[in-house]
């Protein structure tokens, strides 16, 4: 790591390479009334990603199914928490129409936390990229998963869809799960990658990490190895940066070439590919991360 990391007794400053231009332009605009037409959710929105303006001007968005609202609080994250009601049954095929409206090559589906249904929404998953497979074949479909409180169930019905990625965040090491997501555990989150490469191990599976909670450099080294270890391909590595007030704060910023460097040192332990920077998140340059990892990635057709 490089010597020179942003120390203080109070709360760090945020650096310039952490700016980003006020979010707008016809794209946004245009892309921010087909979702709110459609009546569908971001998680570029709900969680306040600084990319939101570079994202949507370019057309793209990671779809947020399952509601709004998260069965879980995790201390990171500004998604709105409390008791979910009900669900979507066309949220799926509402989805697949935008992807098709907008013409992406690359979508990604993210959701809340439903600990209140018993697979976890998997089904709803499922459904979704069977919509998207119906409506534009040809377009590469990568899911980001909650853990589904551990459902072997859940996880198989995922699997048989056969998204092009599977993607779970860690989102941060070991020793600070208690503190940072005091509902998830390490170990659950580590085994549902290990079963998803197990079901079918020709789907590329995917991991992220912040940085910047107080983390160490070895416990950063010690998770990046658990990942290898479950045969995680792609880690995307990102700044840690505080959503609200009432979560929690930065404990320091890393330098540009600190990413650098865990991103080498990713790929040192085995990983295939590491996305790492600043204003890196689980999904930001998703599709440039595909044609990185072509080679493990294969076009999948439905039955």
């Amino acid at each position: 790591m490089a010597a020179e990391a942003l120390v203080s007794e109070q709360r760090p400053r945020k650096p310039a390479w952490l700016k980003v231009p006020f979010p707008g332009g016809p794209r946004y605009l245009r892309l921010k009334a087909i979702l709110r037409a459609s009546g569908l959710h971001t998680v570029c929105e709900e969680a306040r990603c600084p990319n939101i303006g570079e994202c949507f001007q370019a057309g793209t968005a990671t779809f947020m199914i399952l509601g709004d609202v998260c069965s879980r609080a995790c201390h990171f994250c500004a998604v709105r928490s409390g008791q979910p009601v009900g669900l979507d049954s066309e949220e799926p095929l509402r989805v697949a129409e935008v992807v098709r409206r907008l013409g992406l090559r690359h979508a990604v589906i993210t959701s809340v936390t439903r600990d209140d249904l018993p697979d976890g929404g998997a089904a709803v998953f499922a459904d979704a990229i069977h919509q998207i497979r119906g409506l534009s074949p040809t377009t590469s479909v990568e899911v980001l998963v909650p853990d589904f409180q551990g459902s072997q169930q859940a996880l198989a019905t995922l699997i048989a869809a056969r998204p092009d990625i599977l993607n779970h965040n860690l989102e941060t090491v070991r020793r600070l799960y208690p503190r940072v997501r005091p509902n998830a555990v390490y170990e659950r989150s580590l085994e549902l990658l290990a079963r998803a490469k197990a079901l079918d191990p020709t789907i590329p599976t995917k991991s992220g990490l912040m940085v910047g909670l107080g983390e160490t450099r070895e416990e950063l080294l010690e998770a990046m190895g658990d990942l290898v270890a479950v045969g995680c391909d792609i880690l995307t590595i990102g700044q840690y940066l505080q959503p609200m007030p009432k979560l929690l704060p930065v404990a320091r910023y890393y330098w540009p070439q600190e990413f650098r460097e865990l991103a080498e040192e990713g790929q040192r332990l085995g990983l295939r590919h590491v996305e790492a920077g600043p204003l890196v998140r689980s999904s930001y340059h998703a599709e440039s991360q595909i044609q990185n990892i072509s080679g493990l990635v294969r076009r999948r057709t439905l039955g």
